[in-house]
């Protein structure tokens, strides 16, 4: 089976951009205004977790991906290099891929907010603070 994370990297799957079914045809209900894409992330079995993270303009900071994940920008945009100094820059509603063992800087010109799901047990180094 194929993945989304067969090719390791970084992926923005921007928005508008992923083919969606019709579910009033689907499900065959008349009127129905509704649409659907589903794909598989990874085939790993492991634990997931999700979280919130934001950016403002200042300094950038270097990330190494252990494990599938992918962030949703909810505001503003999120800029990044991989480790070959490609720049990738998400906006509102695109979706941001990582892959296993992706090494990635967060450009300090970030402004923006985002959703994620990873797929491991929760950091506690990232826990909300009591």
């Amino acid at each position: 089976m194929s993945t989304l994370t067969d090719k390791p990297g970084i992926s923005i799957i921007k928005a508008g951009s992923v083919k969606m079914n019709d579910l009033s045809q689907a499900l065959n209900v008349p009127g129905l205004k509704s649409h659907m894409s589903e794909q598989a992330a990874t085939t790993n079995k492991n634990a997931l977790s999700v979280g919130h993270f934001t950016m403002s303009p200042g300094e950038g900071f270097e990330f190494t991906y252990d494990c599938v994940e992918y962030k949703v920008v909810t505001k503003g945009k999120i800029v990044m290099r991989d480790t070959e100094g490609n720049k990738y820059t998400a906006e509102v509603g695109d979706i941001i891929l990582f892959s296993p063992d992706v090494t990635v800087y967060f450009d300090g010109e970030s402004d923006g907010e985002t959703i994620y799901t990873a797929h491991r047990d929760h950091a506690q180094d990232f826990a909300p603070p009591k």
